[in-house]
């Protein structure tokens, strides 16, 4: 695979000319956040992070996000931070989509280029700065861990996408494959954060309804995505989180590939009292 391109917002804002018919739409069952919605005036900071900015395309909330959160992160040259995450109980994947960024996790130093993908365990040590010349840019999505007795935590992952080999659907002649960054079976992880890729015309042939949470940031390409009842066009840059059970399916629509960042919370029973939740 070669070395793709991945959107990644500027920001500015629109002029008074533009109209305000979009493709925003906020559901009980889903939400499509559009590229074009992320401008300055809806940025956020953070404590103890310097030069940053970002979108915040999901947050635990009622009637939305109930898992985790996800955010685009962008850093000035020279900004970054020595005390990224001030909660000791969640657990963080990076996806570098523009520029370059230095991870420093528990005392070892990591240079992530664009595709670069970190997983970083619960209560760790670490820190992110950005010491090249041009603006970086990143997904940042945050878990709470769901420990489980007899399970320890996971261990950090720091690869790149160009360095693992998509898994191919069965049946689908390499149309529909997933680049997964964490072993399925293997159990000590409560989320997965991969890649989706589908070739142009590729399909998901049925709508699926599962258990799993859903966020996807659109990487490249466009696709007409069937959520619940409605189709919808999105392209890179758009955003669409889904709740559990919320029927889904797609057509890739070309004329190149249709990729998207996928979070979902996996591996865990489903919590039956307020007490284990």
């Amino acid at each position: 695979m070669t070395h793709p391109k991945y959107y990644a917002p500027t920001g500015g804002h629109p002029g008074q000319e533009q109209l305000l018919t979009d493709r925003a739409m906020f559901t009980d069952a889903y939400a499509v956040i559009p590229k074009g919605t992320m401008r300055d005036i809806v940025t956020s900071f953070l404590p103890f992070w310097e030069g940053t900015r970002l979108w915040v395309l999901s947050r635990p909330l009622s009637g939305f996000a109930e898992t985790f959160s996800q955010y685009i992160m962008e850093v000035q040259p020279g900004g970054g931070s020595d005390t990224p995450e001030t909660d000791p109980i969640a657990q963080g994947v990076i996806f570098v989509v523009e520029g370059v960024v230095t991870l420093t996790l528990n005392d070892a130093e990591h240079v992530l280029e664009e595709g670069g993908y970190a997983y970083i365990p619960p209560d760790s040590d670490w820190a992110l700065h950005n010491r090249a010349d041009a603006v970086a840019r990143f997904h940042w999505v945050r878990k709470a861990y769901q420990a489980v007795s007899g399970l320890p935590a996971p261990n950090p992952i720091i690869t790149n996408e160009r360095d693992v080999i998509p898994t191919e659907m069965p049946g689908t002649q390499g149309r529909w494959s997933t680049t997964r960054f964490t072993d399925p079976q293997d159990l000590r992880h409560d989320m997965h954060v991969n890649i989706v890729n589908f070739e142009p015309g590729g399909v998901i042939p049925f709508a699926e309804t599962h258990v799993m949470e859903h966020g996807l940031y659109v990487l490249e390409g466009k696709a007409v995505y069937r959520l619940n009842q409605d189709w919808v066009e999105v392209e890179a840059g758009d955003y669409m989180w889904l709740r559990a059970f919320c029927p889904q399916a797609c057509y890739a629509g070309g004329p190149g590939r249709f990729r998207y960042l996928l979070y979902k919370d996996v591996n865990r029973h489903m919590p039956l009292s307020l007490a284990s939740r």
